[in-house]
């Protein structure tokens, strides 16, 4: 089997963390990675469940899209969830590995999955990076106008959420599509100023829907969750072949936190 290290040199060819945000903690963030690689567990966020689950199945590498160790932390004992779970890490080896915004703005990474399925053709970043076509966030046209209920449809079958909260007209017809996922209200400036008709993010505050609404952009939140987990599932099937055989899969445990009610 290969070594933990010429994996992550791999998938860092795929997706460059040069590309993260400056604030963002990327790359190895615990263990040691010159062992021997036994097995690969994919998370969006690592949990007490989430890393017994890897433990369990003998997964040594955790490459969870959200960082761990994200604030600074004065002390690590058992007497605390996050403390107990990175004892148990550390006494069976697992390494634990980030991409976060990087795999957010990568190439083949989160958003631009998303603008895929969703037949966005041209796609270029809503922040391109100075000097480069690279970037953040993802924005083009779609090959022919749809209503928004339609691409709400669509969105719910690459998404899948309980529940999407939108704003906008159902029956307003949508060109242009402006694509940030997890937490980014912050990218709708960006795409209104490139005449984006929809703003399609994870989450965000009460007063940017405000925003939108007052820009006459139509904005669609799939919900932190399901933005992101999916293509953390497709990372996972893309790896589990090109470093076959070494086992390779999304976490089967990890769940969407929030519940709807009434259900």
């Amino acid at each position: 089997m290969p070594s933990i290290l010429s994996l992550l040199d791999e998938l860092e060819q795929q997706i460059p963390l040069g590309l993260a945000e400056s604030w963002d903690n990327v790359g190895l963030l615990w263990g040691d990675a010159d062992v021997q690689a036994t097995g690969v567990m994919t998370c969006l966020t690592l949990t007490d469940d989430v890393a017994r689950e890897a433990i369990r199945e003998g997964a040594n590498l955790i490459i969870s899209h959200h960082p761990i160790l994200f604030k600074a932390v004065k002390r690590i004992t058992a007497a605390t969830d996050e403390g107990r779970m990175l004892l148990d890490l550390a006494r069976y080896r697992v390494c634990v590995y980030s991409p976060h915004s990087a795999f957010d703005s990568a190439r083949e990474g989160i958003n631009q999955r998303i603008a895929a399925a969703l037949g966005i053709a041209m796609t270029q970043p809503l922040r391109p990076q100075p000097g480069s076509s690279d970037g953040a966030g993802r924005w083009g046209e779609l090959s022919t106008p749809q209503k928004l209920c339609t691409l709400l449809d669509r969105l719910q079958s690459i998404c899948p959420g309980e529940r999407f909260q939108y704003v906008g007209d159902l029956d307003r017809e949508c060109r242009s599509v402006g694509i940030a996922c997890g937490s980014a209200g912050e990218f709708l400036a960006d795409a209104s100023a490139r005449g984006c008709d929809l703003f399609v993010t994870g989450e965000t505050r009460f007063h940017t829907c405000l925003e939108a609404r007052s820009l006459g952009v139509a904005m669609v939140q799939v919900g932190h969750f399901a933005s992101e987990r999916p293509s953390v599932e497709s990372l996972a099937a893309e790896l589990a072949v090109k470093w076959s055989p070494l086992p390779v899969w999304a976490s089967r445990v990890e769940t969407d936190p929030i519940r709807f009610f009434p259900a």
